[in-house]
Protein backbone atom coordinates (compact mmCIF):
# COMPACT_ATOMS: atom_id res chain seq x y z
CA UNK A 1 0.00 0.00 0.00
CA UNK A 2 1.14 3.53 -0.26
CA UNK A 3 3.42 5.36 2.27
CA UNK A 4 0.26 6.91 4.98
CA UNK A 5 2.62 10.35 4.67
CA UNK A 6 1.29 10.96 1.16
CA UNK A 7 -1.20 12.75 2.44
CA UNK A 8 0.82 14.82 4.57
CA UNK A 9 1.59 16.74 0.99
CA UNK A 10 -2.22 17.25 0.48
CA UNK A 11 -2.90 20.57 3.07
CA UNK A 12 -6.97 20.12 2.09
CA UNK A 13 -7.13 16.72 3.31
CA UNK A 14 -6.20 18.10 6.61
CA UNK A 15 -9.45 19.48 7.79
CA UNK A 16 -13.07 18.56 9.27
CA UNK A 17 -16.31 18.81 7.46
CA UNK A 18 -19.37 18.70 9.31
CA UNK A 19 -17.43 17.99 12.22
CA UNK A 20 -15.99 14.52 10.84
CA UNK A 21 -12.60 14.13 9.17
CA UNK A 22 -12.84 14.71 5.51
CA UNK A 23 -12.68 11.75 3.36
CA UNK A 24 -12.51 12.63 -0.50
CA UNK A 25 -13.38 10.01 -2.93
CA UNK A 26 -14.28 12.38 -5.65
CA UNK A 27 -10.64 12.34 -7.57
CA UNK A 28 -12.45 10.86 -10.91
CA UNK A 29 -14.29 14.41 -10.74
CA UNK A 30 -11.01 16.17 -9.51
CA UNK A 31 -8.04 15.34 -7.77
CA UNK A 32 -6.54 17.10 -5.03
CA UNK A 33 -3.07 19.32 -5.51
CA UNK A 34 0.21 18.90 -3.24
CA UNK A 35 1.67 21.45 -1.65
CA UNK A 36 4.72 21.18 -4.76
CA UNK A 37 2.13 22.05 -6.95
CA UNK A 38 0.55 24.48 -4.95
CA UNK A 39 4.15 25.78 -4.39
CA UNK A 40 5.19 25.95 -8.11
CA UNK A 41 1.63 27.98 -9.26
CA UNK A 42 2.73 30.62 -6.27
CA UNK A 43 6.36 30.94 -7.24
CA UNK A 44 5.15 31.69 -11.08
CA UNK A 45 3.20 34.41 -9.96
CA UNK A 46 5.47 36.15 -7.32
CA UNK A 47 8.60 35.56 -9.26
CA UNK A 48 8.12 34.61 -12.31
CA UNK A 49 5.19 36.66 -13.78
CA UNK A 50 5.37 37.65 -17.41
CA UNK A 51 3.92 36.62 -20.64
CA UNK A 52 5.99 33.70 -22.86
CA UNK A 53 7.03 33.75 -26.09
CA UNK A 54 7.05 37.69 -26.47
CA UNK A 55 9.46 39.31 -24.53
CA UNK A 56 13.29 39.68 -24.18
CA UNK A 57 13.40 40.69 -20.54
CA UNK A 58 14.48 38.29 -18.04
CA UNK A 59 10.98 37.32 -16.53
CA UNK A 60 9.54 36.84 -20.10
CA UNK A 61 12.45 34.35 -20.76
CA UNK A 62 12.21 32.96 -17.39
CA UNK A 63 8.46 32.75 -17.52
CA UNK A 64 9.24 31.05 -21.42
CA UNK A 65 11.84 28.82 -19.65
CA UNK A 66 9.34 27.32 -16.84
CA UNK A 67 6.34 27.18 -19.95
CA UNK A 68 8.08 25.23 -22.23
CA UNK A 69 10.11 22.84 -19.73
CA UNK A 70 6.38 21.87 -18.39
CA UNK A 71 5.70 21.00 -22.51
CA UNK A 72 8.80 18.87 -22.41
CA UNK A 73 7.91 17.11 -19.15
CA UNK A 74 4.15 16.08 -20.61
CA UNK A 75 6.35 14.99 -23.62
CA UNK A 76 8.22 12.49 -21.88
CA UNK A 77 5.59 11.54 -19.35
CA UNK A 78 3.56 10.17 -22.64
CA UNK A 79 6.38 9.75 -24.39
CA UNK A 80 5.50 11.70 -27.65
CA UNK A 81 7.86 11.88 -29.79
CA UNK A 82 8.56 15.70 -30.09
CA UNK A 83 7.04 18.73 -28.09
CA UNK A 84 5.34 19.60 -31.28
CA UNK A 85 3.30 17.09 -30.61
CA UNK A 86 2.08 18.48 -27.18
CA UNK A 87 -0.32 21.13 -27.45
CA UNK A 88 -1.69 23.11 -24.12
CA UNK A 89 -5.17 23.29 -24.21
CA UNK A 90 -7.77 24.61 -21.22
CA UNK A 91 -8.31 20.52 -20.26
CA UNK A 92 -9.79 17.11 -22.42
CA UNK A 93 -13.32 18.19 -23.55
CA UNK A 94 -11.17 21.41 -25.17
CA UNK A 95 -8.94 18.77 -26.88
CA UNK A 96 -11.42 16.93 -28.38
CA UNK A 97 -13.39 19.33 -29.50
CA UNK A 98 -10.18 20.44 -31.49
CA UNK A 99 -9.94 17.05 -32.89
CA UNK A 100 -13.43 17.36 -33.97
CA UNK A 101 -13.75 20.76 -35.01
CA UNK A 102 -10.24 20.79 -37.07
CA UNK A 103 -9.08 17.04 -37.91
CA UNK A 104 -12.90 15.74 -37.75
CA UNK A 105 -14.27 18.86 -40.27
CA UNK A 106 -11.42 18.36 -43.11
CA UNK A 107 -11.84 14.46 -42.50
CA UNK A 108 -15.19 13.49 -42.40
CA UNK A 109 -17.78 13.28 -45.24
CA UNK A 110 -21.11 12.23 -45.95
CA UNK A 111 -21.47 8.43 -45.63
CA UNK A 112 -18.34 7.88 -43.50
CA UNK A 113 -18.56 6.49 -40.20
CA UNK A 114 -17.80 8.06 -36.52
CA UNK A 115 -17.41 5.15 -33.54
CA UNK A 116 -17.11 5.40 -30.26
CA UNK A 117 -18.92 3.45 -27.26
CA UNK A 118 -21.80 3.31 -25.09
CA UNK A 119 -19.23 4.32 -22.00
CA UNK A 120 -18.37 7.66 -23.07
CA UNK A 121 -18.33 10.72 -20.83
CA UNK A 122 -20.55 13.34 -23.01
CA UNK A 123 -16.94 15.24 -23.91
CA UNK A 124 -16.21 12.28 -25.86
CA UNK A 125 -19.50 11.75 -27.75
CA UNK A 126 -21.27 15.28 -28.51
CA UNK A 127 -18.03 16.48 -30.58
CA UNK A 128 -19.22 13.30 -32.85
CA UNK A 129 -22.59 13.63 -32.29
CA UNK A 130 -22.28 16.91 -34.03
CA UNK A 131 -19.78 16.06 -36.34
CA UNK A 132 -22.42 13.52 -37.94
CA UNK A 133 -24.94 15.94 -38.24
CA UNK A 134 -23.33 18.76 -39.70
CA UNK A 135 -21.00 15.83 -42.01
CA UNK A 136 -24.37 13.69 -42.73
CA UNK A 137 -22.20 11.09 -41.55
CA UNK A 138 -23.21 8.02 -39.20
CA UNK A 139 -22.20 7.81 -35.84
CA UNK A 140 -21.90 4.38 -34.75
CA UNK A 141 -21.82 2.90 -31.39
CA UNK A 142 -19.49 -0.35 -30.08
CA UNK A 143 -21.20 -2.95 -28.29
CA UNK A 144 -20.81 -4.06 -24.77
CA UNK A 145 -20.35 -7.00 -22.00
CA UNK A 146 -22.57 -7.12 -19.37
CA UNK A 147 -20.01 -6.02 -16.91
CA UNK A 148 -19.54 -3.10 -19.40
CA UNK A 149 -16.75 -4.29 -21.02
CA UNK A 150 -15.20 -4.43 -24.57
CA UNK A 151 -14.19 -7.51 -26.64
CA UNK A 152 -11.89 -7.37 -30.12
CA UNK A 153 -14.27 -8.79 -31.76
CA UNK A 154 -17.39 -6.25 -30.78
CA UNK A 155 -14.68 -3.73 -32.03
CA UNK A 156 -14.30 -5.50 -35.19
CA UNK A 157 -17.71 -5.89 -36.12
CA UNK A 158 -17.95 -2.05 -35.42
CA UNK A 159 -14.83 -0.40 -37.51
CA UNK A 160 -15.31 -0.93 -41.03
CA UNK A 161 -13.89 0.55 -44.26
CA UNK A 162 -15.98 3.30 -44.31
CA UNK A 163 -14.92 4.60 -40.47
CA UNK A 164 -12.79 7.16 -40.20
CA UNK A 165 -12.32 8.17 -36.54
CA UNK A 166 -12.40 5.97 -33.58
CA UNK A 167 -12.66 7.72 -30.35
CA UNK A 168 -12.93 6.11 -27.06
CA UNK A 169 -12.09 6.09 -23.60
CA UNK A 170 -8.82 5.16 -22.10
CA UNK A 171 -10.65 4.11 -19.03
CA UNK A 172 -14.68 4.74 -18.07
CA UNK A 173 -14.98 7.57 -15.75
CA UNK A 174 -18.21 5.57 -14.48
CA UNK A 175 -17.80 1.69 -14.87
CA UNK A 176 -14.19 1.71 -14.34
CA UNK A 177 -13.05 -0.50 -17.56
CA UNK A 178 -10.09 0.29 -19.14
CA UNK A 179 -10.39 -0.15 -22.63
CA UNK A 180 -7.51 -2.05 -24.77
CA UNK A 181 -6.13 0.71 -26.61
CA UNK A 182 -3.79 -0.67 -28.45
CA UNK A 183 -5.43 -3.51 -30.14
CA UNK A 184 -8.44 -1.11 -31.18
CA UNK A 185 -6.14 1.28 -32.60
CA UNK A 186 -4.55 -1.52 -34.85
CA UNK A 187 -7.78 -2.94 -36.13
CA UNK A 188 -9.06 1.37 -36.91
CA UNK A 189 -5.22 1.55 -38.81
CA UNK A 190 -6.13 -1.65 -40.79
CA UNK A 191 -9.12 -0.05 -41.87
CA UNK A 192 -7.52 3.66 -42.52
CA UNK A 193 -9.28 4.91 -39.60
CA UNK A 194 -7.43 7.44 -37.06
CA UNK A 195 -7.92 6.36 -33.22
CA UNK A 196 -8.71 9.35 -30.84
CA UNK A 197 -8.02 8.72 -26.60
CA UNK A 198 -10.00 10.03 -24.17
CA UNK A 199 -7.27 10.05 -21.31
CA UNK A 200 -9.12 11.95 -19.12
CA UNK A 201 -9.23 8.53 -16.68
CA UNK A 202 -6.46 7.18 -18.02
CA UNK A 203 -3.43 9.85 -17.75
CA UNK A 204 -3.25 10.17 -14.35
CA UNK A 205 -3.85 6.60 -13.36
CA UNK A 206 -1.86 4.42 -15.66
CA UNK A 207 1.55 4.02 -17.74
CA UNK A 208 0.39 5.99 -20.41
CA UNK A 209 3.52 5.70 -23.56
CA UNK A 210 1.77 7.29 -26.57
CA UNK A 211 3.87 5.50 -29.66
CA UNK A 212 3.18 1.85 -28.00
CA UNK A 213 -0.51 2.39 -28.00
CA UNK A 214 -0.07 4.07 -31.73
CA UNK A 215 -2.93 6.21 -30.97
CA UNK A 216 -3.61 9.22 -33.18
CA UNK A 217 -4.85 12.19 -30.43
CA UNK A 218 -4.80 11.69 -26.45
CA UNK A 219 -6.57 14.21 -24.44
CA UNK A 220 -6.15 14.88 -20.73
CA UNK A 221 -6.49 17.07 -18.37
CA UNK A 222 -4.05 18.52 -15.39
CA UNK A 223 -6.86 18.90 -12.84
CA UNK A 224 -7.43 14.87 -12.55
CA UNK A 225 -3.58 14.24 -11.97
CA UNK A 226 -2.95 16.85 -9.27
CA UNK A 227 -2.33 19.39 -11.52
CA UNK A 228 -4.00 22.92 -11.44
CA UNK A 229 -7.99 23.30 -13.14
CA UNK A 230 -8.23 25.06 -16.51
CA UNK A 231 -4.88 23.83 -18.01
CA UNK A 232 -4.73 20.36 -20.63
CA UNK A 233 -2.98 18.48 -23.50
CA UNK A 234 -3.93 16.99 -26.58
CA UNK A 235 -1.16 15.10 -28.16
CA UNK A 236 -1.38 14.99 -32.17
CA UNK A 237 0.65 12.69 -34.29
CA UNK A 238 2.86 15.55 -36.49
CA UNK A 239 1.74 14.59 -39.44
CA UNK A 240 -1.68 15.39 -38.58
CA UNK A 241 -1.09 18.26 -36.70
CA UNK A 242 0.52 19.79 -39.53
CA UNK A 243 -2.31 19.22 -42.33
CA UNK A 244 -4.30 20.48 -39.70
CA UNK A 245 -6.14 24.44 -39.22
CA UNK A 246 -5.85 25.95 -35.98
CA UNK A 247 -9.66 26.92 -34.83
CA UNK A 248 -8.26 29.71 -32.45
CA UNK A 249 -7.16 32.94 -34.24
CA UNK A 250 -5.19 35.94 -32.83
CA UNK A 251 -1.75 36.73 -31.07
CA UNK A 252 0.75 33.87 -30.34
CA UNK A 253 -0.24 30.88 -33.22
CA UNK A 254 0.94 33.31 -36.26
CA UNK A 255 4.04 34.03 -38.06
CA UNK A 256 3.49 36.92 -40.26
CA UNK A 257 -0.35 38.62 -40.66
CA UNK A 258 -1.03 41.15 -43.59
CA UNK A 259 -4.55 42.84 -44.46
CA UNK A 260 -5.90 40.17 -46.05
CA UNK A 261 -3.61 36.85 -45.41
CA UNK A 262 -2.26 35.50 -41.92
CA UNK A 263 0.56 32.70 -41.90
CA UNK A 264 0.62 30.23 -38.93
CA UNK A 265 3.14 30.00 -36.30
CA UNK A 266 4.94 26.46 -36.15
CA UNK A 267 4.08 23.03 -34.10
CA UNK A 268 2.82 23.62 -31.31
CA UNK A 269 1.98 27.33 -30.90
CA UNK A 270 -0.37 27.10 -34.05
CA UNK A 271 -2.93 25.66 -31.62
CA UNK A 272 -2.04 27.88 -28.38
CA UNK A 273 -3.49 31.30 -29.54
CA UNK A 274 -3.87 33.80 -27.51
CA UNK A 275 -2.06 34.16 -24.03
CA UNK A 276 -1.68 30.82 -22.44
CA UNK A 277 -2.89 28.71 -18.88
CA UNK A 278 1.14 29.82 -17.92
CA UNK A 279 0.95 29.13 -14.32
CA UNK A 280 -1.48 25.76 -15.16
CA UNK A 281 0.99 24.40 -17.51
CA UNK A 282 4.10 25.20 -14.88
CA UNK A 283 1.30 23.57 -12.25
CA UNK A 284 1.17 20.51 -14.45
CA UNK A 285 4.72 20.05 -15.04
CA UNK A 286 5.25 20.07 -11.05
CA UNK A 287 2.49 17.20 -10.71
CA UNK A 288 4.00 15.42 -13.52
CA UNK A 289 7.13 15.96 -11.25
CA UNK A 290 5.48 14.89 -7.93
CA UNK A 291 3.50 11.89 -9.67
CA UNK A 292 7.10 10.52 -11.27
CA UNK A 293 8.60 10.62 -7.74
CA UNK A 294 6.33 8.81 -6.21
CA UNK A 295 6.03 6.38 -9.24
CA UNK A 296 3.08 4.90 -11.90
CA UNK A 297 3.89 1.72 -10.48
CA UNK A 298 3.38 1.94 -7.11
CA UNK A 299 0.15 4.56 -7.74
CA UNK A 300 -1.10 1.31 -9.94
CA UNK A 301 -1.22 -0.97 -7.45
CA UNK A 302 -2.34 1.07 -4.56
CA UNK A 303 -5.82 2.48 -6.43
CA UNK A 304 -6.17 -1.51 -7.44
CA UNK A 305 -5.83 -2.73 -3.73
CA UNK A 306 -8.11 -0.10 -2.77
CA UNK A 307 -10.27 -0.93 -5.73
CA UNK A 308 -10.24 -4.48 -4.71
CA UNK A 309 -10.76 -3.55 -1.16
CA UNK A 310 -13.80 -1.71 -1.35
CA UNK A 311 -15.83 -4.29 -4.26
CA UNK A 312 -15.14 -6.80 -1.53
CA UNK A 313 -16.61 -4.65 0.95
CA UNK A 314 -19.40 -3.48 -0.97
CA UNK A 315 -20.62 -6.89 -2.03
CA UNK A 316 -20.83 -7.58 1.47
CA UNK A 317 -23.41 -5.46 2.07
CA UNK A 318 -27.07 -6.49 0.79
CA UNK A 319 -29.16 -4.39 -1.81
CA UNK A 320 -25.64 -2.91 -3.69
CA UNK A 321 -25.04 -3.25 -7.19
CA UNK A 322 -21.60 -2.53 -8.52
CA UNK A 323 -21.84 -1.84 -12.12
CA UNK A 324 -18.65 -2.08 -14.45
CA UNK A 325 -15.97 -5.28 -14.41
CA UNK A 326 -15.58 -6.95 -10.81
CA UNK A 327 -12.09 -7.56 -11.64
CA UNK A 328 -10.01 -4.39 -10.29
CA UNK A 329 -7.66 -5.32 -12.91
CA UNK A 330 -9.69 -4.78 -15.78
CA UNK A 331 -10.53 -1.36 -13.85
CA UNK A 332 -9.41 1.98 -12.64
CA UNK A 333 -9.62 2.81 -9.38
CA UNK A 334 -13.10 3.69 -9.15
CA UNK A 335 -16.89 2.27 -7.79
CA UNK A 336 -19.89 3.03 -8.82
CA UNK A 337 -22.77 1.45 -7.49
CA UNK A 338 -26.89 1.94 -5.86
CA UNK A 339 -28.20 1.00 -3.04
CA UNK A 340 -31.88 -0.75 -3.49
CA UNK A 341 -34.48 1.73 -2.73
CA UNK A 342 -32.43 5.06 -1.98
CA UNK A 343 -31.50 7.55 -4.51
CA UNK A 344 -27.96 8.00 -5.11
CA UNK A 345 -28.01 11.63 -4.12
CA UNK A 346 -29.76 10.64 -0.87
CA UNK A 347 -26.74 8.91 -0.40
CA UNK A 348 -24.61 11.29 -1.22
CA UNK A 349 -26.03 13.51 0.78
CA UNK A 350 -25.96 11.21 4.20
CA UNK A 351 -22.15 10.99 3.55
CA UNK A 352 -21.81 13.69 3.32
CA UNK A 353 -23.06 14.96 6.68
CA UNK A 354 -20.01 12.15 7.95
CA UNK A 355 -17.17 14.08 6.17
CA UNK A 356 -16.92 11.62 3.34
CA UNK A 357 -17.36 13.33 -0.33
CA UNK A 358 -18.37 10.93 -3.39
CA UNK A 359 -20.33 11.57 -6.56
CA UNK A 360 -24.00 11.33 -7.54
CA UNK A 361 -25.58 11.48 -10.60
CA UNK A 362 -25.63 10.91 -14.18
CA UNK A 363 -21.65 11.48 -14.44
CA UNK A 364 -21.67 13.64 -17.63
CA UNK A 365 -22.81 9.87 -19.33
CA UNK A 366 -26.51 9.84 -19.87
CA UNK A 367 -26.33 7.62 -22.71
CA UNK A 368 -24.33 4.99 -20.16
CA UNK A 369 -26.89 5.66 -17.38
CA UNK A 370 -29.48 4.49 -20.68
CA UNK A 371 -27.55 1.28 -21.03
CA UNK A 372 -27.22 0.36 -17.62
CA UNK A 373 -31.04 0.64 -17.40
CA UNK A 374 -30.23 3.59 -14.40
CA UNK A 375 -30.65 7.47 -14.52
CA UNK A 376 -28.24 7.98 -11.58
CA UNK A 377 -25.36 6.02 -9.59
CA UNK A 378 -22.92 7.44 -6.53
CA UNK A 379 -19.29 6.73 -7.15
CA UNK A 380 -16.16 6.30 -5.03
CA UNK A 381 -13.27 6.96 -6.93
CA UNK A 382 -9.85 6.72 -5.37
CA UNK A 383 -5.88 8.22 -5.62
CA UNK A 384 -2.42 7.78 -4.70
CA UNK A 385 -3.48 9.65 -1.25
CA UNK A 386 -6.74 7.45 -0.23
CA UNK A 387 -6.25 4.58 2.07
CA UNK A 388 -7.95 1.92 3.50
CA UNK A 389 -9.48 3.61 6.63
CA UNK A 390 -11.01 5.88 3.92
CA UNK A 391 -12.61 2.92 2.68
CA UNK A 392 -13.84 1.91 5.76
CA UNK A 393 -15.36 5.13 6.34
CA UNK A 394 -17.18 4.81 3.06
CA UNK A 395 -18.76 1.21 4.30
CA UNK A 396 -19.67 2.47 7.76
CA UNK A 397 -21.10 5.26 5.79
CA UNK A 398 -23.25 3.66 3.65
CA UNK A 399 -24.41 0.80 6.30
CA UNK A 400 -25.52 4.15 8.21
CA UNK A 401 -27.26 5.47 5.09
CA UNK A 402 -28.94 2.09 4.61
CA UNK A 403 -29.99 1.98 8.39
CA UNK A 404 -31.77 5.37 8.38
CA UNK A 405 -33.71 5.06 5.26
CA UNK A 406 -34.91 1.51 6.39
CA UNK A 407 -36.52 3.55 9.37
CA UNK A 408 -37.87 6.54 7.41
CA UNK A 409 -39.70 4.04 5.15
CA UNK A 410 -41.17 1.87 7.83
Amino acid sequence: MMKTDIRSYFPILNQEVNGHPLVYLDSAATSQKPTQVLEAVKHYYEYDNSNVHRGVHTLGNRATDAYEGAREKVRQFINAKSTEEVIFTKGTTNGLNMVAASFGRANVDEGDEIVITYMEHHSNLIPWQQLAKEKNATLKYIDMNPDGTLSIDQVKEAITDRTKIVSIAFASNVLGTVNPIKEIAAIAHAHGAVMIVDGAQGVPHFHTDVQDLDCDFLAFSGHKMCGPTGIGVLYGKKEHLENMSPIDFGGEMISTVGLYESTWADLPWKFEGGTPNIAGAIGLGAAIDFLETIGMDAIIEHERNLTRYAIEQLNAIDGVSIYGPQDPTKRSGLVTFNIDGIHPHDVATVLDMEGIAVRAGHHCAQPLMKWLKCTATARASFYLYNTEADVARLIEGLRSAKEYFADVNE
